[in-house]
């Protein structure tokens, strides 16, 4: 993994050619990062894992706002934030009142069955996870590499290069805290 830090460094001093680089060395991790993630959305999810890597993609390594990596964990966090994000925004999409409003999309197969709102779960995850950010930024971060970039813990906790144990503890005061919050506004 030096060659991904090294490229990073690369895109940091404005390379151009280095993006090009970066992709094939990091595309099947930010893909089943990514399938991991829209794996966990409820049915009627419309996009798809590849379409969610390009965008965060092209939203970490532009060229003309060149960012800052602390290596390869900082990167991949950075995913997990982007990738977020790009769900966030489509799910505030679908809720606009341009965009269909309230109404919901029924497949005639599952009309029988009682439908959940997916994208005001997830609204309403963001808007806690929001909170819980101003309060505990590192356990957020925690949050978003295990939810959103799908990461296990121990990857987490390498990323964020913390102990296995304090990252446990972490995801324990987390959930229970985000739970208390989902369960009083969904």
């Amino acid at each position: 993994m030096r060659d991904v830090t090294r490229i990073l460094s690369a895109i940091e001093r404005g390379d151009p050619s280095a993006a090009d680089k970066l992709l094939p060395l990091v595309y099947e991790e930010l893909r089943r990062l990514a399938a991991a993630k829209l794996s966990k959305e409820k049915p009627g999810q419309t996009l798809q894992p590849t379409m969610l890597v390009h965008e965060a993609y092209v939203r970490l390594v532009d060229v003309d706002q060149p960012q800052q990596w602390n290596g390869r964990g900082h990167f991949f966090g950075a995913a997990a934030e982007a990738m977020r994000r790009i769900l966030v925004e489509k799910a505030r999409r679908k809720q606009s009142q341009k965009h269909g409003g309230d109404l919901r999309r029924v497949e005639l197969d599952d009309a029988a069955a009682a439908i959940e709102n997916p994208v005001e779960d997830l609204l309403a995850l963001d808007e806690a996870l929001t909170r819980f950010e101003q309060k505990w930024p590192d356990k957020a971060r925690l949050v978003k590499l295990k939810y959103f970039a799908g990461l296990t813990i121990p990857e987490a906790s390498a990323a964020m290069g913390i102990s296995t144990a304090t990252a446990e503890r972490y995801w324990k005061f987390a959930r229970a805290w985000l739970h208390s919050e989902l369960k009083g506004s969904i």
